[in-house]
């Protein structure tokens, strides 16, 4: 910060710290932080051994509801879950068929580039896609059988699947992935578990 790069702190919620998040506003102020970002737990990698602590859908919308109420002087609080950005209920994004125009950027409008050069859908999900060392990053993007069958509203099940606002959030990718995962099916188009919408 003294060296003028803006910093944003990010937390991970779970039923362990959803009581302190809201202590985090005072703190990042405090300490001089101009975004304050957070995400949900997802129970992959050493996160599966918190997969007890996962908020319920109801105690998801319930403290998203709450930080969608707030505006701390100098502090935007920021999150990339899908889920967060449907706060506001705006019709006009509803229903609008089978095209991707927002939401999980998995696959979509995003990938991550790990360090040894593989490449996956989102820096959550550790499902390879290629390696940049070896493969063209365009035709990854483009001809992915997995990345098409992220962007294809027919491939989704469960309630994403059926959701009017598919276009605009399509549920978390990894949430869903690593939840369905540990219940011995992984699906990577499944439900988001924690999904406090109504398809």
């Amino acid at each position: 910060m003294e060296a003028g790069i803006p910093v944003t702190l990010n937390t991970t919620l779970s039923e362990i710290n959803r009581e302190q998040f809201l202590e985090m506003i005072p703190l990042a102020q405090a300490l001089g932080a101009r975004r304050l970002g957070f995400s949900r737990l997802i129970p992959a990698g050493q996160g599966a051994l918190l997969s007890s602590h996962l908020l319920k859908p109801d105690q998801v919308r319930e403290l998203y509801q709450e930080i969608h109420s707030l505006s701390p002087r100098g502090l935007d609080l920021v999150s990339g879950d899908p889920l967060y950005r449907q706060m506001e209920s705006d019709p006009a994004k509803e229903d609008l068929g089978s095209i991707p125009l927002g939401g999980c950027a998995a696959g979509v409008s995003g990938l991550t580039l790990m360090a040894d050069g593989t490449v996956t859908p989102c820096r959550r999900l550790p499902v390879p896609l290629g390696n940049v060392r070896r493969d063209s990053l365009r035709e990854l993007w483009s001809g992915s059988p997995l990345l098409e069958k992220l962007r294809d509203k027919n491939s989704y099940q469960g309630k994403c699947g059926r959701c009017r606002r598919w276009a605009f959030c399509r549920g978390c990718r990894a949430m869903a992935y690593a939840f369905s995962w540990a219940e011995g099916c992984a699906h990577l188009v499944g439900e988001d578990p924690q999904c406090f919408l109504e398809p």
